[in-house]
């Protein structure tokens, strides 16, 4: 479970929100929720924000102190601007030179809040027996929805 600040969630200050990583979901396949990630430095908006998929959460331990942690994912600004026609900003994988998929380790505290990806599908028909599951490895580029939520508009202008 995961707390973030929400100025709708009233006096408790708080909104409480599930992001998964887990290779079953209720006895189906995996769910590997995305995030946004903080960046850090002097940006706003989408350009202080990464796009990940946790694939794990863990914590470890070091000196006497535990560390709460998630390997992610990582996927890239294709432009250096929104797209023109839907608004939304579009990411890729981030892959190395052998066309494998870009992970690290990054500490929990780096999450802001869940990201919501979707396909760029282009010309092509989305075969019928496609399952959702695979949408994130399947298709190379996404719109980072700023739409469904509203702290995803406040983050992502």
């Amino acid at each position: 479970m995961f707390f973030a600040p929400s100025d709708q969630s009233g006096v408790g200050g708080m909104c409480r929100e599930i992001i998964r990583a887990t290779p079953s979901w209720r006895g189906g396949p995996g769910r590997y929720d995305c995030v946004y990630v903080a960046k850090g430095g002097v940006d706003v908006g989408f350009q202080s924000l990464l796009v990940a998929r946790v694939r794990l959460f863990f914590s470890c331990g070091y000196n006497g102190c535990d560390y709460s942690c998630a390997l992610v994912d990582w996927f890239l600004p294709v432009a250096g601007e929104v797209d023109e026609l839907t608004g939304m900003w579009i990411v890729a994988p981030e892959t190395d030179n052998q066309d494998r998929r870009v992970q690290s380790v990054i500490s929990l505290d780096s999450i802001i809040w869940s990201a919501h990806l979707i396909p760029v599908y282009g010309n092509d028909l989305v075969p019928i027996d496609f399952h959702f599951s695979e949408t994130l490895d399947a298709f190379k580029a996404y719109y980072v929805n700023k739409y469904i939520d509203h702290h995803a508009h406040t983050l992502v202008f």
